[in-house]
């Protein structure tokens, strides 16, 4: 017979206020579970429980009731584990936050089913004895180096994900870009698809998805600029495909960079960096920011840029 193991439950106590309401009520107004979720949670043993005890979720609660709520642990079996180097800002119960490193993978896709962060992540975990799937919240660009969270259970993925849906997350980025941006500040609001003639490109065009990008100069150079940038969308290369459209394309960014590359000794990839990442701790309840250095390539592209 398999034993099933659980996370660490989500619990409530039902208050005088809540008398008589429905447990599904409660799950979704007070522990803020999705349907989707809730359906999955249906289907285990112990995944729903009023004072220890499985309920239907038409169940009317009753004052000081003990509501659990207890998902399932899982893995993914499906990622091979692989000892890689990761460098960890922030981990607990129910996340972990990563300074992703450039050049490396998040996900592990065709062609691609080694060196990536998810193979380093599951390897990192089991050699700790944590049974967990690999849930990234959120992606970064094979060359983007950064902060980049990894939820532990279904349930902080979903939260976190809403918060982003709500663009209540904080994502900002730090791009060297080509040209001496001339406004100080400026928000880019053009929509955003893919290139009709090269699907793995994107081009602003009217009949895109809306996308919003807010920008601040920080150090402007003789033909290039620094700044940094907000997110209020989180389109495919959004940064990239916004600056281009600026007329300031990241310096070293092969795919949206100037046909006739000059930046090459510079920097080896797109010069972009997730510099800091803020939410409210789905756990907790507490507002969270985790912040990345920026790396030595950019730097040492910031030093060589200042000399010219």
């Amino acid at each position: 017979m398999t034993t099933t193991n659980y996370y660490k439950p989500l619990e409530y106590t039902v208050p005088p206020e809540d008398d008589g309401v429905l447990l599904r009520t409660v799950l979704q107004k007070r522990l803020m579970i999705s349907r989707k979720l809730m359906s999955r949670l249906k289907l285990t043993e112990q995944g729903i429980t009023v004072n220890g005890e499985r309920k239907y979720i038409d169940y009317k609660l009753k004052t000081g009731d003990q509501v659990a709520v207890r998902m399932a642990q899982e893995e993914s079996d499906d990622i091979l584990p692989q000892e890689l180097p990761l460098y960890i800002v922030y981990e607990d119960e129910d996340l972990l936050v990563l300074n992703k490193e450039a050049g490396r993978i998040v996900h592990p896709t065709h062609g691609h089913y080694l060196n990536t962060i998810a193979n380093g992540v599951v390897h990192y975990w089991r050699e700790k004895g944590e049974q967990v799937r690999f849930r990234p919240v959120h992606r970064l660009d094979q060359e983007t180096s950064g902060t980049l969270c990894i939820a532990k259970n279904p349930y902080v993925h979903q939260q976190i994900s809403e918060q982003m849906q709500e663009h209540t997350v904080k994502k900002e980025y730090i791009a060297l870009v080509h040209g001496v941006v001339e406004a100080d500040e400026g928000t880019v609001d053009e929509p955003i698809d893919r290139d009709p003639e090269a699907p793995h490109i994107r081009i602003v065009t009217p009949t895109g998805y809306r996308a919003v990008t807010h920008y601040r100069v920080e150090q402007r150079f003789m033909w290039a600029t620094m700044v940094r940038l907000w997110l209020e969308t989180g389109r495919t290369h959004q940064i990239r495909v916004h600056m281009k459209h600026l007329g300031h394309p990241l310096i070293g960014d092969k795919m949206y960079g100037p046909e006739e590359r000059a930046d090459e000794a510079l920097i080896g990839r797109q010069a972009l960096h997730a510099a800091t990442l803020g939410f409210t701790h789905p756990g907790t309840k507490l507002w969270m920011e985790f912040h990345a250095p920026l790396p030595a390539d950019m730097e040492s592209c910031l030093q060589l840029l200042g000399r010219q």
